[in-house]
């Protein structure tokens, strides 16, 4: 009987499930970090091993879905075979252990709270592979509801969902980026209504820390001018170093040395950093992550932006 079975591996299996994703092969291939030649190897071969077309190969209009009828209705099978093989993996993990971690995590945290964690725990554990996709924190969560393979997502959420358990990291504060000649680089505190006439600079649409700062002003009665966004707080950064304008960033900038801008605390604005994972037993491997990062957390610089956060905020 198990002769009849096709020889199916988790490896083809996933290329198809991210393909349904992504919707086309390059994008597969640098999610899944191999080439593109490799997606196709893969799923040729798992269509092969299953006798049906899975996906549309043909050069056209772009199409709602790549997947074939067959496709789709296959597609929620791989979905449970891959997380049929992860609870196999679980139920040996204390002899074997599992080799990947797949965090997802907003820019900047990424930026200036993992990088430490992931060199300790390099340390800690070797063999173990921590992947890290950096969204923003809507896409972060949607990542942990729907992705089997998200362990956690790290951000500082706008609204809770129900179907996830949130663990409190740290409260962030934030600052003020301003030009080393700007007027506002002689004061040590710059509040928000010192803010309300300059050209700001904020992270895009779909960040919840550039509605976290609307919302302060709007708590104030104040109308901010925002005049430039972008993705990451390098690219913020470099434009208000070139002059284009002020900015808020996270306060854990102030761990980077900067040249050419002037940092300073934004008392009165504080975001909590939370851990949003599924409501569902966390693997061994994952706490020990879990722990490395509040180990990180509790050092000199982080713990000390922590607090001033909290005291700003009473």
């Amino acid at each position: 009987m198990a002769q009849s079975l096709p020889h199916l591996n988790t490896d083809q299996v996933a290329a198809f499930v991210e393909l349904s994703r992504q919707g086309q092969i390059r994008s597969t291939a640098g999610i899944l970090g191999i080439t593109e030649q490799g997606v196709r190897n893969r799923l040729i071969a798992l269509e092969g091993q299953l006798g049906v077309e899975l996906y549309r190969k043909s050069r056209g209009p772009r199409r709602a879905t790549v997947l074939t009828d067959q496709g789709r209705r296959f597609l929620p099978h791989a979905l449970a075979f891959l997380e049929r093989a992860r609870e196999l993996c679980h139920a040996v993990e204390m002899e074997t252990g599992p080799r990947e971690i797949h965090v997802a995590a907003s820019q900047y945290l990424t930026r200036y709270v993992l990088i430490d964690t992931l060199s300790a725990f390099r340390t800690e554990a070797p063999d173990i592979y921590v992947r890290v996709s950096t969204m923003n924190e809507r896409d972060i969560e949607d990542a942990v509801l729907r992705d089997p393979d998200v362990a956690f997502g790290l951000a500082a959420p706008y609204e809770s969902s129900t179907d996830l358990v949130y663990h409190h990291l740290f409260s962030m504060g934030w600052s003020v980026i301003c030009p080393t000649a700007h007027k506002l680089a002689s004061k040590k505190r710059v509040r928000l209504d010192a803010l309300a006439d300059e050209r700001l600079i904020l992270y895009e649409r779909g960040s919840t820390g550039r509605q976290h700062v609307l919302d302060a002003f709007h708590g104030r009665g104040l109308a901010p001018r925002v005049t430039l966004e972008t993705t990451s707080t390098e690219t913020i950064v470099s434009m208000v170093e070139a002059g284009l304008g002020v900015s808020i960033a996270p306060a854990c900038v102030e761990r980077v040395a900067l040249s050419g801008v002037t940092i300073r605390r934004l008392p009165g604005l504080t975001t909590l950093v939370s851990v949003c994972a599924p409501a569902a037993a966390v693997a061994p491997s994952t706490a020990a992550f879990l722990e490395e990062l509040r180990r990180s957390l509790r050092g000199p610089s982080l713990r000390t932006g922590a607090r001033a956060g909290r005291r700003s905020s009473r």
